[in-house]
């Protein structure tokens, strides 16, 4: 598997993602099977925004950004009650997924230079990866033994800002999820 990534990442790479630990007893033993990403440090998640800035971008003013935008965003429950596809990817389906997809609008309207996935799809779909890359009756059989272990429930409570040293990715910092109102322009905080 780690074949299969070699060359993938550049250094300096950044991904806002939620982890969804509680997805792992599930999805971990497949994911580590299935998914290259949980072989170089991706623990199972939904993608906020990634690409993200280059590491070398990200000073004290976007950590502070980020803080305060990740942290008017309420804290919620998800649910993952089935699966669904894109070609060749098997991934659990969040409920709702409005919260995702909240959190991605806001992100890549304040950093319009880092849209996500690099711009190529038109709907950012949430989505928690389980397979990529695997032929139809492979994901097929993951499905089924998924459906068995659903629905998996978990309160998304953070986004963590993910670095690739290249070959691994690392979470570099936490932001919680909050729920207080923006900042205004001209208020004392």
């Amino acid at each position: 598997m780690a074949d299969e990534t070699a060359g993938r990442f550049r250094a300096g790479e950044t991904a806002l993602v939620a982890v969804v630990e509680e997805a792992e007893p599930v999805a971990g033993p497949w994911r580590r099977r299935f998914d290259s990403f949980a072989s170089v440090g991706v623990p199972a998640h939904v993608t906020v925004l990634v690409p993200f800035l280059d590491i070398e971008r990200i000073d004290s003013g976007v950590m502070d950004d980020l803080r305060a935008l990740v942290g008017e965003h309420d804290p919620f429950t998800v649910r993952f009650e089935g699966c669904r596809r894109f070609p060749g990817v098997l991934y659990l389906a969040p409920t709702p997924d409005q919260p995702f997809r909240a959190l991605t609008e806001a992100v890549a309207a304040r950093w319009p230079e880092a849209p996500p996935y690099g711009g190529q799809f038109a709907d950012v779909v949430p989505h928690l990866t389980v397979a990529h890359g695997q032929e139809g009756h492979v994901l097929d059989e993951v499905e089924a033994a998924l459906a068995t272990r659903l629905p998996v429930t978990a309160d998304v409570g953070s986004v963590s800002l993910f670095v690739c040293d290249g070959d691994r990715w690392h979470r570099h910092a936490d932001f919680s999820l909050l729920g207080l109102p923006a900042a205004r322009p001209g208020s004392s905080s």
